[in-house]
């Protein structure tokens, strides 16, 4: 990371696992679980749309391709910057942190940042744990795509970072579907025979309620493949 941000981000860079999916990341208490801790206005929008128990995190960041030359990494000459999603996490419970007992009946979470510092984060903190399983189905109910392949990329091809390809089955015109801090009309559009989505500037969650649509289900087992 030094390399590819000219020293902005470095060994001595505090950062941590959030959302915190594979267990050989770092050392680990006893008991390790996947989970998600949010606070503040992200948390707030959450609690907002009544995201609990039974629903499905997908997780998305900002890629480009690196490489090794001459002993340091740099961006693949070209390379464009995508969005694209990396992991899962289907909510097997919702926990306060800062309860008096959260704690004491969660030990594997005493290293966890939101429970570490739960005096000083807020009283919106929470923590989404990951269910044992995926829709109770093979997949676990949390974790990392083992691979990437293109289904996993959001970025339409040729569009800048922000403009999505997303599937036919979001689209608001036909499925009566919403996603939040997407309600515009405008925003969707049908181009070289696919559904696009231009994002928002800035976001971090966007909800959307799918119900019992089983092509939302289809879609996102070919994912997991």
């Amino acid at each position: 990371m030094s390399d590819l941000t000219g020293g902005k981000i470095g060994p001595d860079t505090l950062v941590h696992l959030d959302p915190d999916l594979q267990s050989p990341s770092v050392p680990r208490l006893a008991g390790w679980q996947p989970s998600l801790g949010q606070v503040a206005a992200a948390q707030g929008h959450l609690a907002r749309q009544g995201v609990g128990q039974g629903d499905l995190f997908l997780f998305f960041g900002w890629f480009r391709q690196a490489e090794v030359i001459g002993g340091r990494w740099r961006y693949v000459p070209g390379a464009p910057d995508i969005h694209s999603l990396f992991g899962w996490l289907q909510i097997g419970a919702v926990l306060d942190p800062g309860a008096p007992d959260c704690a004491e009946r969660n030990p594997w979470l005493g290293d966890h940042p939101h429970v570490a510092f739960a005096d000083t984060i807020g009283k919106s903190n929470t923590i989404y744990i990951g269910a044992k399983s995926l829709l109770g189905g093979k997949f676990p109910g949390a974790g990392v795509f083992a691979h990437w392949t293109d289904r996993l990329r959001l970025t339409a091809p040729g569009h800048s970072r922000s403009v999505w390809r997303v599937p036919d089955w979001m689209d608001p015109s036909t499925s009566g579907l919403k996603l939040t801090y997407h309600t515009d009309a405008s925003r969707w559009s049908r181009q070289e025979g696919a559904l696009h989505l231009q994002t928002v500037g800035k976001g971090q969650e966007f909800v959307m309620d799918t119900g019992a649509s089983s092509d939302a289900q289809d879609w996102l087992m070919s994912l997991m493949r």
